[in-house]
C-alpha cells in the first residue's frame, strides 16, 4: 500500500498527511455514520501497482485517483449510463430513454458522493466531517427537488421527497428486518431503542408540521380563501423544522454522540482500519465535479418525467414516489440489508431512520424556504392521500420498533405496507393532483377573479391560468372548478 500512500502524501504535503492520520483516528472512533458504513460495503479495493510504474508523477496521481473514484465501487458498471444520457439528449432520442439513463446514472454517483465526503472527513476531523455527511447524505434527492422547484413542478418535488421518506421507513427498514430475521433465525436480534426513539420523535414533529396546513385547509369555512395563510403557516413551520434539525445535528455529533455510534460486534472486522486513499484537494475536486453531473442528470430527470409517464403508461406520482427513490438510493439501501444479514441492526436502523429524518426535517423545509426566496409558492400541504400515507407509515414504524427486538415478521409487515402504498399510487392516475388546487387558490388569492373585468371573460382567465409557471397543465375538472368560482365572483360584483 506504499504507492497509494505516496500519492496523497505528495498531493497534501507531510503536515497534511499527519493531519489526515489524526483525522482518520478521530473519524473512525465515533462519527462514522450508518450511511457511510452502509455505502462502504459496495466499495472494492484497487491495486496501486497498476499505475505505480508510470514515469510522470501528475499522470500517475491522476490515474490513481481515477482508479479509486471511478473503479473503486461495485456499481462502476452503471457509469456508462451517464454519457449515454447526455448523448441521448444531444441527439434528441426518446425522452423516456433520457429519463431512464439519467436515473441509472444517478445510482453510482450517489454512492461516490458518500465516499468522497468520507475521504474529506479524514482531513477535516469528525465534526466537520459529520456536518458534511449530514448535508450530503441525500444529495441526489435534494438536487432533484431543487430542480423541480426551479421548474415550478411542485407536485414532482413533493412526490419525490415523500417517496424517499416512505422507501426508507418501509422498504429499506422492512427489507433489512426481513432479511436479517431470516438469516438469523436462531439468534435474537436486538438494537438500541434510544436512536430509534430520537428519530421517531423528529418524524412525528415533521408529520405535525405537514398536517397543520392540510387541516387548516379542510377546517376553513366554505368560500374562504386560505392559500396565503396556509403558505405563511408552512413557512413558519419550515423554520421550526430546520431549527429542530440543527438541534438534532448538535445532539448527534456533540452532546449524545455515543447513541449514534455504530457498534462493532465482531472484533475480527475491526482489525483492518480504513484510511484516506486520495488527497483532500483531489476529493474536493471530484466531489464538485460529481455534484455538477448529478445536477445535470437531475435536470434531465425532472424535465423528462412527464414524457416517461406518458410513454410507459405509469402515473407521475408512481414514478416520483416509488421508482426515483428506489433507484436513486439503491447503494445505501443494499448496504443496510447486508448489515442486517450480519445481525447489525443498529447500522441498518441508522441508515433507514437517519435518511428519512434528514429528508423530512431538512430537505422538505429547505425547499419551502428556497421557494420563498425564489417567490415560488411551495408549502407543506402534501394533500390528503399523501399526508395520510406518511402518517400511517410513521405510526406503523414507531409501533414496530418500540420493544428493541426484531424478527422477520416485522419485516414482512413493513414490506407489505410499502406494497399497498405503491399499488395505491400506481392506480392514482391524476398526473398532478398537488399542483392544480394550489395554483387555483394562489391565483384567486391574488385577485385572479378580476381578470374578466378587463373584458376577457372567463375564457380569457383560463387562458391566462394555463400560462402560469406554477403549473403547466390543468385538468378539465380543475378548469370547471375555476369557472364556478369565477362565475360566483362575477355575480357578486354585479
Amino acid at each position: 500500500m506504499e504507492p497509494a500512500g505516496e500519492f496523497y502524501h505528495l498531493e497534501n504535503g507531510g503536515d497534511q498527511s499527519k493531519k489526515a492520520a489524526m483525522g482518520k483516528e478521530s473519524w473512525n472512533n465515533g462519527i462514522r455514520t450508518a450511511q457511510t458504513m452502509s455505502n462502504s460495503l459496495l466499495r472494492k479495493k484497487s491495486d496501486p501497482l497498476l499505475v505505480s510504474k508510470l514515469r510522470f508523477q501528475m499522470l500517475r496521481q491522476f490515474l490513481a485517483n481515477l482508479q479509486e473514484v471511478i473503479l473503486g465501487t461495485k456499481l462502476a458498471v452503471l457509469f456508462p449510463a451517464i454519457p449515454l444520457a447526455i448523448a441521448a439528449d444531444f441527439y434528441k432520442f426518446g425522452r423516456h430513454w433520457i429519463f431512464a439513463l439519467s436515473l441509472l446514472g444517478l445510482t453510482p454517483l450517489a454512492e461516490r458522493v458518500s465516499f468522497l465526503t468520507e475521504q474529506i472527513a479524514y482531513y477535516t476531523g469528525p465534526t466537520v466531517g459529520g456536518l458534511l455527511n449530514a448535508t450530503c447524505g441525500n444529495a441526489t434527492e435534494l438536487i432533484i427537488a431543487l430542480f423541480a422547484l426551479y421548474r415550478s413542478k411542485i407536485h414532482v418535488l413533493k412526490y419525490s421527497l415523500l417517496g424517499s421518506i416512505l422507501s426508507n421507513l418501509l422498504l429499506v427498514l422492512g427489507s433489512s428486518l426481513l432479511c436479517g430475521g431470516l438469516a438469523n433465525l436462531k439468534k435474537e436480534q436486538r438494537y438500541d431503542r434510544k436512536q430509534a426513539d430520537v428519530n421517531s420523535s423528529l418524524l412525528l414533529l415533521g408529520l405535525l408540521c405537514h398536517m397543520l396546513p392540510l387541516m387548516s385547509r379542510y377546517a376553513a369555512a366554505p368560500g374562504v380563501l386560505i392559500a396565503d395563510s396556509t403558505l405563511q403557516l408552512s413557512r413558519a413551520s419550515s423554520i421550526l423544522m430546520l431549527v429542530a434539525y440543527i438541534g438534532y445535528i448538535i445532539f448527534q455529533l456533540k452532546t449524545h454522540r455515543q447513541i449514534f455510534e455504530s457498534r462493532q460486534e465482531d472484533e475480527e472486522e475491526e482489525e483492518e482500519e480504513e484510511k484516506a486513499v486520495i488527497g483532500f484537494w483531489s476529493a474536493f475536486s471530484w466531489l464538485v465535479g460529481m455534484t455538477l453531473i448529478i445536477a445535470l442528470l437531475s435536470e434531465y430527470v425532472v424535465g423528462t418525467i412527464e414524457a416517461a409517464s406518458e410513454s410507459w403508461g405509469i402515473s407521475v406520482s408512481f414514478i416520483s414516489i416509488i421508482l426515483i427513490p428506489i433507484v436513486g438510493n439503491a447503494a445505501e439501501h443494499a448496504g443496510a440489508i447486508i448489515f442486517a444479514f450480519k445481525n447489525k441492526l443498529d447500522i441498518s436502523l441508522g441508515v433507514a431512520l437517519g435518511s428519512a429524518t434528514q429528508i423530512s426535517m431538512f430537505a422538505v423545509p429547505l425547499c419551502v424556504v428556497v421557494g420563498w426566496i425564489m417567490r415560488v409558492r411551495m408549502d407543506l400541504d402534501f394533500s390528503l392521500l399523501e399526508t395520510a400515507s406518511l402518517a400511517l407509515t410513521i405510526l406503523v414504524v414507531a409501533f414496530t420498533l418500540q420493544d428493541g427486538t426484531s424478527h422477520y415478521m416485522k419485516g414482512i409487515v413493513l414490506c407489505l405496507c410499502y406494497t399497498a402504498i405503491a399499488a395505491c399510487f400506481f392506480v392514482h392516475k391524476i398526473p398532478a393532483p398537488l399542483a392544480g388546487t394550489q395554483t387555483i387558490n394562489w391565483y384567486l388569492s391574488l385577485g385572479g377573479g378580476d381578470a374578466f373585468s378587463g373584458g376577457g371573460g372567463v375564457d380569457s382567465t383560463l387562458d391566462t391560468m394555463t400560462t402560469l409557471p406554477i403549473n403547466h397543465s390543468f385538468s378539465q375538472r380543475s378548469k370547471n372548478y375555476l369557472v364556478s368560482i369565477l362565475n360566483i365572483k362575477q355575480r357578486r360584483r354585479f
